[in-house]
C-alpha cells in the first residue's frame, strides 16, 4: 500500500484541511528532503503567505517538477529514444531537485530562495553538470551577496521582482555562468 494516498487519507478530511504536506518514501530515499511530493501536496493558504516574488518562481517550479517526476517514471523504460525536449526536461528537472535538497538547521534568505530558483526554472542552469549544482547555488549566492546586493535588497523590500530587477537579475546570472561554467 505504500505510495498509495488514498489507502490512508480520507478524501473528506483533505477536503475539510487547510490542506495536507504528502511526504514520500522515495524522495527521501534519494536525498531530497524535505521529501515533499509537491504534485501530492495541497494548501489553501500557501499561495496566499508567499511573496510575489516567490509566488512568480514557485508557479513555475511546481510545473516543471510534477512533469519532470512524470518523465522519470516513462524514461525508466529506455532513455535512447527520448527526443532532445524531453531529454532537456528530465536534466532540468535533476538540477531543481538538487538546489531543492536543503541541509537542516541551514535557512536560506527567500530573496536567495528567489534568485536561486529563478535561474533554475529559466534555464540559467541547464549547462551546469547535476552533481556541481549545489557548488554553483552556493557560489552563486556569494556572487550576488557581494556583486548585485542591490538585487537581493530590492526583492526582499519589495518582495516582487519587477521588470527592472529582472533584467539586471539576468544579467548577473549571465555574466557570473560566464565566469563559473567557463
Amino acid at each position: 500500500q505504500a505510495g498509495d494516498v488514498s489507502a490512508y487519507i480520507p478524501t473528506n478530511v483533505i477536503s475539510i484541511t487547510d490542506g495536507q504536506i504528502y511526504l514520500e518514501t522515495d524522495l527521501f530515499n534519494s536525498g531530497t528532503r524535505p521529501a515533499v511530493n509537491v504534485g501530492l501536496s495541497v494548501s489553501r493558504v500557501g499561495g496566499s503567505a508567499q511573496t510575489r516574488a516567490m509566488r512568480k518562481v514557485a508557479g513555475q517550479l511546481r510545473l516543471d517538477l510534477a512533469q519532470y517526476r512524470e518523465l522519470v517514471t516513462f524514461a525508466q523504460f529506455g532513455t535512447d529514444d527520448l527526443d532532445d525536449a524531453t531529454r532537456t526536461r528530465l536534466e532540468r528537472g535533476q538540477r531543481i531537485s538538487e538546489v531543492l535538497k536543503q541541509a537542516q538547521y541551514v535557512p536560506l534568505p527567500m530573496n536567495n530562495q528567489v534568485v536561486v530558483l529563478y535561474a533554475a526554472i529559466n534555464g540559467f542552469m541547464d549547462q551546469v553538470p547535476v552533481d556541481t549544482v549545489k557548488q554553483w547555488e552556493s557560489n552563486f549566492i556569494a556572487f550576488m551577496s557581494s556583486n548585485h546586493s542591490e538585487i537581493l535588497e530590492s526583492i526582499s523590500t519589495n518582495a516582487d521582482i519587477n521588470e527592472e530587477t529582472e533584467t539586471k537579475l539576468k544579467e548577473a546570472i549571465e555574466a557570473f555562468n560566464k565566469v563559473q561554467l567557463a
